[in-house]
């Protein structure tokens, strides 16, 4: 963040999506306080800054208006007020007379909230019009929202179009998220090992299929790892499968062999009579599990393997858990893995986090802080990893 915002008006996009409860009250202020540093910068230099954020996903109700109840950033202004420690202006509207009044009565070191993006029609169209009158609200943009970069909407990239090269610019947040993304694609020191969780192969199959061209290892778990035991011949009982990505699971596993990735599969896993955290549980080989029994967690071999395989890494990508992490009785094997990060770190590779459930998982078991970044980005890491050009990334680089 090179630009002079001494006595300039700057709008910010910041990603202030943040869980609420019933009372309207923030649950999680994670993306919140991720911003701070941006916006601290900007006031510390003089600046006054103009917040744009959407929240949730506002349905419109049968007579075409907007249900704002739950979903106006209004609910955010005390608490932001707090975690600055300044007071937090608030317009009702995204543009307008009083956005447009409100700004233009902003004075250095002051902070004005705009309403949620997503109460205007034009922000998910990526509108021009939207873009302009956002636009002619201040005199700079900075672009702190990595989490919606993969989205062409009117606050993200639109608006980005009516400011030249030396009036825009990424957030502390934005900068980090590239830096680090780009440190793991570009230019990793090896061995590099992957590891990708979650449920199914047809949320991740860009990433692997990606991921199969560069990494040394590529460690598969979570539910996903079931459809290709199933390709290879294996039982799997009533575990998660894909039928329909028996023959994808098949083509990667040909693609790991044929370029040299070792791609570990868990060879055995906690099976379960029922998908319950006090259902009926034992050990069993991943590829011979019983009919009647599901595969919840990675099991001990698995475990040992895996942690074997990322200690000897330098570079670490961890996207999903290795199983059902929400239960307790099968959050073992990626608790074991969060903590073999960790350590791994500790000892000098760089890891990086992403994906809501993985940093979820490091942030629950207090380990956020031992590894050596985690993404806030969630959609925006997985495509940015996959390879996808991100248009809220291009359009601040055009």
């Amino acid at each position: 963040m090179n630009l002079d915002f001494a006595h300039k008006k700057t709008l910010v996009r910041v990603d202030f999506n943040v869980p609420l409860d019933s009372e309207y009250r923030i649950t999680d202020d994670t993306r919140m306080r991720a911003a701070l540093p941006t916006i601290r910068h900007i006031l510390d230099q003089g600046g006054a800054v103009i917040l744009m954020s959407h929240l949730g996903r506002p349905k419109k109700r049968e007579d075409g208006t907007i249900d704002t109840g739950k979903f106006t950033l209004r609910h955010l202004v005390g608490h932001l007020s707090d975690l600055l420690g300044r007071p937090v202006q608030f317009a009702a509207d995204l543009v307008g007379p009083e956005a447009t009044r409100k700004a233009a009565a902003l004075q250095a070191g002051e902070v004005l909230l705009l309403e949620n993006t997503r109460f205007h029609d034009g922000e998910t169209k990526g509108d021009r019009e939207l873009a302009k009158q956002l636009a002619d609200l201040a005199d700079l943009y900075v672009n702190d929202a990595f989490g919606s970069a993969h989205r062409a909407h009117a606050s993200t990239t639109t608006v980005a179009e009516f400011f030249d090269r030396n009036s825009k610019s990424f957030g502390y947040l934005m900068e980090n998220e590239v830096k680090n993304a780009k440190r793991v694609l570009e230019h990793p020191e090896r061995p590099l090992t992957a590891i990708i969780g979650g449920a199914k192969v047809s949320d991740k199959i860009l990433l692997l299929e990606r991921l199969i061209g560069f990494v040394d290892t590529l460690i598969v778990g979570g539910g996903m790892a079931y459809t290709f035991f199933k390709a290879n011949g294996g039982r799997i009982g009533n575990s998660l499968v894909e039928d329909d990505r028996l023959e994808l699971a098949r083509d990667l596993l040909a693609k790991a062999k044929d370029r040299g990735v070792q791609l570990l599969l868990p060879q055995d896993s906690i099976v379960a009579d029922s998908f319950s955290n006090d259902a009926r549980r034992q050990e069993s080989p991943s590829n011979q599990i019983a009919d009647g029994w599901m595969g919840l967690d990675i099991g001990p071999q698995a475990r040992q393997a895996f942690s074997e395989a990322i200690r000897s890494s330098k570079t670490i990508l961890w996207n999903g858990p290795m199983g059902v992490f929400e239960m307790p009785n099968f959050a073992e094997g990626t608790k074991t893995i969060a903590e073999v990060v960790a350590k791994a770190t500790q000892q000098g590779a760089f890891s990086l986090v992403g994906g809501g459930d993985s940093v979820a998982a490091v942030t629950q078991m207090g380990l956020a802080d031992e590894v050596s970044f985690v993404s806030t980005g969630g959609g925006a890491m997985l495509e940015f990893l996959e390879g996808k050009e991100l248009p809220g990334v291009k359009a601040m680089e055009d």
